[in-house]
C-alpha cells in the first residue's frame, strides 16, 4: 500500500511538471510568434497603404521606392545593433527593446505630416523588425529540442505569414475609405501585447551559460524539460561547447572555418531575397495592375489570395523541414519559383504586347500564387532555420548579425529597384531576371548547403571546426 501511494504521488508530481513545461514551451512559442506577427504586419501593410500614401503626398516612383525600402534600411541597422544587444543583454531584453521600437515606429507612421517624417518612422519600424528577425529565431533555436527545432522556427515563420495576411485583410477593409494612417498605426496593438509577453519570458540557457550563469541556465532547462537526465545532458553539451574561449569578430578573423560559415549564412539570406518574392509582397497592387486588374478592390482581393497562400504553404514547410529535410525543401521551392516567375513574365509580355484575353490575367495571378507558395514552403522559413543552426555558439551572435544584415540589405536593394526595373527593362524581363536567379540558387543548394535535420547544434559546430565541407557539416 505504501509503495502504491508513493508511486501515485510521484506520478502526480511528474504529471504536474510535464504540464508546467508544456505551458512554458507554449508561452515561449506565443511570445516569439508575436515578434514574427509584427514582422509580417510591417512587411504586408505597405502593399495596401502605398497607393494611398503616394496619392496623399504626391510621390514619384523613386519616392515610393524610398518609402518601401526605408524600413529595410532600418532593419539592417537593427540587425547590426542586435548582435551587440543580444550578446550583452540577452535574447529576452533584445526582444523587449524591439517591441518598444515597434510601438514608436507605428505611432510615428500613423501621425506623419510629411514624407520625411514617414521615412524616419519607417526606419524606426525597420530597426524593430531587424531586432525581431534576428532575435526570435535565435531564441527559439536555443530553447527547442533538436527533434522539433526546425518545426518551431518554421512556426515563427508561420506567424510572419499570418501577419502578412492580417495586414492584407486590414488593408483591404480600410481601402474603401483610403485610411492609410489606420493601416500603418494599428501595428502598435500587437506590439504592446509582445512587450507584455516578453516581460514574462526566461532568457536562453545557452546565453546564460555563456555568461557563466550556470545555475540560472539549469533553472531554465528545468522549465523546458521535465526529465532530469535530459536537463543534465543538455547542460553538459552546453558546457562542452563553451570550453574553448572564442567569440565574435576575433574568432571570425582567427578561424577560417568560422569565416566559411558566416559567408554561407550571408549567401543564404541573399538567396532568399533575390528570389524576388518579397517584391510581390511590397508591390502586389502594382503587379496586379500590370496583369490587367484595374480597380483597387480587384487588386486588394488578389493580394489577400497571395497572403492566404503564404500562410497555407508555410504549413507544408512546418511538416517538411524535420521530416524530409532542409535541402529538399529548398530545391523544390527554388524550382517552383523559377517556373512561376518564368510564366508570369510570359503573361506580362503578352499583356504588354496588347493582348486583352482575360485568361492571361488570371494565369498571371495564379503564377503569383505559385511563386508565393514555393517561397513559403522553402526559402522563407528554411533560410532562417539554417542560419540559426549553422553558426558556432561563441560566434553565433556575430554570424547571425552578419546574415540578418545581409538579408535586409538585399531586401532593401530589391525594394528600391523594382519600379526602376519595370520602367527600364519592362515587366516581363524584370521577372525573367528573377527566374535566372532561382535557377542559379538550385545549384547553390545542391553543392553548398548542408542538411541539418535531426543534428544537434553542438554536433554541427564540431563538424564545422573539424574542417568538413560546408555541405557536410550536418552529417
Amino acid at each position: 500500500m505504501m509503495e502504491d501511494a508513493v508511486q501515485e504521488n510521484f506520478g502526480r508530481i511528474s504529471n504536474t511538471r510535464d504540464r508546467k513545461t508544456a505551458k512554458m514551451r507554449t508561452f515561449i512559442s506565443f511570445a516569439a510568434g508575436m515578434a514574427g506577427l509584427l514582422f509580417g504586419l510591417d512587411i504586408g501593410v505597405i502593399a495596401g497603404a502605398l497607393p494611398f500614401i503616394a496619392k496623399h503626398f504626391a510621390l514619384s516612383s523613386q519616392q515610393q521606392e524610398w518609402v518601401v525600402s526605408s524600413m529595410m534600411l532600418g532593419a539592417a541597422f537593427g540587425a547590426i545593433a542586435t548582435g551587440w544587444l543580444s550578446s550583452r543583454l540577452g535574447r529576452k531584453y533584445s526582444l523587449l527593446i524591439g517591441a518598444g521600437f515597434f510601438i514608436l515606429g507605428s505611432i510615428g507612421s500613423a501621425f506623419a505630416t510629411s514624407v520625411t517624417i514617414l521615412l524616419v518612422a519607417r526606419v524606426i519600424l525597420g530597426f524593430a523588425v531587424g531586432i525581431a528577425s534576428y532575435t526570435a529565431p535565435l531564441y527559439l533555436s536555443e530553447m527547442a529540442d533538436k527533434e522539433i527545432r526546425g518545426k518551431l522556427i518554421a512556426m515563427y515563420q508561420l506567424m510572419v505569414t499570418v501577419g502578412i495576411l492580417l495586414a492584407f485583410l486590414s488593408d483591404t477593409a480600410l481601402s474603401y475609405s483610403g485610411d492609410w494612417r489606420m493601416m500603418v498605426g494599428i501595428i502598435c496593438v500587437p506590439a504592446v501585447i509582445l512587450m507584455l509577453a516578453v516581460l514574462k519570458l526566461p532568457d536562453s540557457p545557452r546565453w546564460l551559460a555563456s555568461k557563466g550563469r550556470f545555475d540560472e541556465a539549469k533553472s531554465v532547462l528545468h522549465m523546458l524539460h521535465s526529465n532530469e537526465r535530459k536537463v543534465a545532458s543538455e547542460l553538459l553539451d552546453i558546457r562542452e561547447s563553451l570550453k574553448v574561449k572564442q567569440e565574435g569578430w576575433g574568432l571570425f578573423k582567427a578561424n577560417k572555418n568560422v569565416r566559411r560559415v558566416v559567408f554561407l549564412g550571408m549567401l543564404l539570406q541573399a538567396m532568399q531575397q533575390f528570389t524576388g518574392m518579397n517584391i510581390i509582397m511590397y508591390y502586389a497592387p502594382k503587379i496586379f495592375s500590370l496583369a490587367g486588374f484595374t480597380t483597387t478592390e480587384e487588386q486588394m482581393m488578389a493580394t489577400v489570395i497571395d497572403g492566404l497562400t503564404f500562410v497555407l504553404a508555410t504549413f507544408i514547410a512546418m511538416n517538411m523541414v524535420d521530416k524530409a529535410g532542409r535541402k529538399p525543401a529548398l530545391k523544390i521551392g527554388f524550382s517552383v519559383m523559377a517556373a512561376g516567375t518564368l510564366i508570369l513574365g510570359v503573361c506580362l509580355n503578352l499583356i504588354d504586347s496588347g493582348s486583352t484575353s482575360t485568361w492571361i490575367s488570371y494565369i498571371a495571378v495564379a503564377m503569383t500564387v505559385v511563386c508565393i507558395g514555393g517561397y513559403a514552403m522553402s526559402a522563407a522559413p528554411v533560410v532562417w532555420i539554417l542560419c540559426s543552426e549553422i553558426q558556432p555558439l561563441k560566434s553565433r551572435d556575430f554570424g547571425i548579425a552578419c546574415s540578418t544584415t545581409t538579408n535586409w540589405i538585399s531586401n532593401m536593394i530589391i525594394g528600391a529597384t523594382f519600379l526602376t526595373l519595370l520602367n527600364s527593362v519592362g515587366s516581363a524581363m524584370t521577372f525573367w531576371i528573377y527566374t535566372g536567379m532561382n535557377v542559379l540558387f538550385i545549384f547553390f543548394t545542391i553543392y553548398l548547403i548542408p542538411e541539418t535535420k535531426n543534428v544537434t547544434l553542438e554536433q554541427i559546430e564540431q563538424n564545422l571546426l573539424q574542417g568538413k565541407k560546408l555541405r557536410d557539416i550536418g552529417c
